[in-house]
């Protein structure tokens, strides 16, 4: 009889688990961000097809985030039910749905109802993936979160590549079949999950008395929660206004350039933080650093033209790529093994709360001003809070069991 990946001896069998886990964490980060990142290439033709507002087109982008708060402790009560693997597959089969029916229908309310469906389902992805990494692989806690983060900034750069480029073009130049095109990998990443995922991940740690319900008390979890809510608040606003504020002056021909250009700069800082996991998550000067670099890289985004644009775009990119994943490596590294779910589910409720409010802002100034521009201004404002909050990163505690 051929012999089986589980008769296989202990350390060779452990190995294969653990490549196992981080290929399944590499392709769920992956998921992370593939229909949300769809829209922002093809926010002009949505905007002149539904004829929306520049404060509806922040709404639209500012809903995913919305979820991701709204939803994080809700997906910590799934995990806390079903296990890890379950609450993973749930979400990503929800992402998929929720994404492929979005253009259904041309109609912004349905848009926005469907865009909700599938934020609900990256926050359940978003909430189980450091319980994942504490679960699958206890001992590499920083190297796996750095490795699902390398996922997630993949997903980001392959739909602001490929959307207009070769996706549109393949679906006859309709968004509405764009956005099934990017839904149908997360469709089966959770097929694989589900087949796949480690066998400690299939029994989970689904208790029935096991908590769920964050300690807003903790301070842990607000430091957390407002440095990463800066960091992804510049993110998300700057993929959102981008298109339509290089339109409003003659620069339409760099949105495909800058777009892929914020999204590509992620790539060198994951693959540096990688090589350095487990060394900067509680350092101050990373955050002061990448703090100064958004605020002048926004500067450059708005006063910049041409090519410039498409530099200040790749250096933001890489400095809130850089905060992003010291920040996710730090709940599953200083909480308890039940607690982890708990703390990120906090932590994203607060940071993605910041996230929402940010482009909403942005494209009301836009709109009560009158000045393109201006949607850029709370978008600087995150740096100067990521410069004023770092020091606080330094004393964070550890929680014991």
């Amino acid at each position: 009889m051929p012999e089986t990946p589980f008769a296989r001896p202990g350390a060779l069998l452990l190995r294969e688990r653990a490549l196992i886990s981080l290929l399944l964490l590499w392709l769920a980060g992956n998921a992370l961000r593939l229909t949300i990142l769809a829209v922002p290439p093809v926010i002009p033709l949505i905007h002149d097809q539904l004829n929306m507002s520049a404060t509806q087109i922040g709404i639209l982008t500012g809903l995913p985030s919305m979820l991701l708060a709204l939803a994080a402790v809700p997906g910590s009560l799934l995990i806390a039910r079903l296990g890890v693997r379950a609450a993973l597959v749930a979400g990503l089969f929800i992402t998929a749905i929720g994404g492929a029916l979005r253009g259904l229908m041309p109609d912004v309310l349905w848009l926005y109802a469907m865009t909700v469906a599938m934020g609900a389902g990256v926050a359940i992805m978003q909430v189980t993936m450091p319980t994942a990494v504490r679960t699958w692989l206890p001992d590499r806690i920083a190297f796996a979160t750095a490795v699902y983060t390398n996922g997630l900034l993949v997903g980001e750069i392959l739909p602001v590549a490929l959307m207009l480029v070769l996706v549109l073009p393949l679906v006859g130049g309709s968004w509405e079949w764009g956005f099934v095109v990017w839904s149908a990998p997360v469709a089966i990443i959770a097929v694989m999950v589900m087949t796949m995922a480690p066998r400690a991940a299939a029994n989970g740690a689904a208790t029935t008395g096991r908590k769920w319900w964050p300690d807003w008390r903790n301070m842990l979890i607000w430091k957390l929660g407002i440095v990463l809510g800066m960091v992804n608040a510049t993110y998300f606003a700057t993929n959102a206004f981008i298109p339509d504020y290089l339109r409003s002056f003659g620069q339409g021909e760099w949105i495909s350039a800058a777009l892929t250009a914020i999204n590509l700069g992620q790539l060198p800082a994951s693959f540096i933080l990688l090589a350095v996991a487990g060394r900067w998550e509680r350092k101050v000067w990373p955050y002061v650093a990448c703090g100064i670099i958004c605020l002048m890289s926004t500067g450059g985004i708005v006063f910049g033209s041409g090519v410039w644009i498409v530099v200040a775009a790749a250096v933001m990119g890489f400095a809130a790529a850089a905060i992003l994943i010291l920040v996710l490596a730090l709940p599953p590294l200083l909480s308890p093994p039940d607690d982890v779910h708990r703390v990120t589910a906090a932590m994203f409720t607060i940071s993605y709360s910041c996230a929402v409010i940010v482009p909403v802002i942005s494209g009301a100034l836009w709109d009560l001003t009158g000045i393109a521009a201006m949607a850029f201004l709370p978008i600087a404002l995150c740096g100067i809070v990521l410069v004023i909050l770092a020091p606080a990163i330094n004393h964070v505690p550890r929680m014991e069991s």
